[in-house]
């Protein structure tokens, strides 16, 4: 049987057991948080002075992190792209209706849109920052795709996935630490509970592939080895500003969110070598010979990794983007 065949095999296996997976880690509607837990009540007689406190509270926070509250919204905001990504995966078939991995995306999706849009109203809210550019970055990264290596593999998909949900944890929780040294609160909230909806998706995401690993391990082990070795792309990596080149904004962004500490390269390689104690990769058997090989490499490359990390230099001034105005410079 084909490599292919036998992927589909393996995700119609474990299929039967995604709605209780469902239930395990995803939040029925009428449960979950909404944005509107976390904004102005625009219907409410202290609407005004609410907006007042977001507007005054804004301007205590330095325009680093402006930055980087902005390239995640963005980046959660590029929604419709993974969505589609994921809805393509072999395995993963939308026509079905009885299909529960399509059942899956949806309602991931479903939780995942909130970030996006209660980050956009506080931006829009806040008044620190040019949401038109803001709005063109958007649809620029929607409408440039991405591309990030795993072609329809589920197995390699859900080792992205698995790794992305916890950089994403780490960037929203970071973000919601330097909100509350500045005494913003009610931003603080918002970022730690996104983190927190990241994390349970990472947990959810792990679990897929701690059941691969248990009927197929070496072609999970050599998906994994595959998609360390080429290196986890970020899913903003095409991102750029109205008028410039694909791809042209996304270094900038990264070299800021390094150099408030929200996502490093350490913090890279940290998420890697929970990856690899979380399958407990070294106690993986019945590997082929290959499989072996990819074992080693995986288990050998965080401490490499790390020695690469410690070399890398930030530039210690901030570029200045078109969609957090010069003003906010402090």
């Amino acid at each position: 049987m084909s490599a292919k065949n036998i992927r589909l095999e393996v995700m119609k296996f474990i299929e039967k057991d995604v709605d209780s997976l469902i239930e395990k880690y995803l939040i029925p509607v009428e449960k979950i948080w909404q944005p509107s837990d976390f904004l102005p009540n625009s219907e409410g007689e202290h609407f005004f002075d609410e907006l007042k406190e977001i507007r005054e509270l804004s301007k205590e926070l330095p325009y680093d992190f402006w930055v980087v509250l902005v390239g995640d919204m963005i980046t959660e905001e590029a929604l419709p792209t993974y969505e589609s990504w994921l809805m393509d995966v072999e395995g993963v078939d939308q026509v079905d209706g009885e299909n529960a991995w399509a059942k899956w995306v949806r309602h991931w999706t479903g939780e995942e849109n909130r970030h996006g849009d209660v980050l956009n109203k506080y931006l829009y809210l806040s008044g620190r920052v040019n949401m038109r550019e803001i709005e063109k970055t958007t649809q620029h990264l929607i409408a440039d795709g991405f591309d990030i290596g795993t072609d329809r593999d589920p197995y390699k998909n859900f080792v992205y996935t698995s790794f992305q949900e916890l950089a994403t944890y780490v960037s929203h929780n970071r973000v919601a630490k330097l909100a509350k040294d500045k005494s913003n609160k009610q931003l603080a909230k918002m970022c730690k509970i996104i983190s927190g909806d990241e994390m349970r998706h990472h947990h959810a995401y792990s679990e897929f592939v701690e059941r691969i690993f248990k009927v197929d391990p070496s072609q999970m082990m050599m998906a994994f080895h595959y998609m360390m070795k080429q290196k986890i792309t970020m899913p903003a990596h095409f991102l750029r500003e109205s008028g410039n080149q694909i791809g042209t904004a996304f270094e900038e962004f990264s070299n800021t969110a390094q150099r408030i500490g929200v996502y490093t390269s350490r913090d890279y390689v940290e998420i890697l070598q929970k990856l690899i104690n979380r399958w407990e990769i070294d106690k993986i058997t019945n590997l082929t010979d290959e499989a072996e090989k990819a074992r080693d490499y995986l288990m050998k490359l965080p401490s490499r990794m790390l020695r690469l990390a410690d070399r890398i230099k930030i530039p210690e001034n901030s570029f200045q983007f078109k969609w957090v105005e010069p003003a906010v410079v402090r």
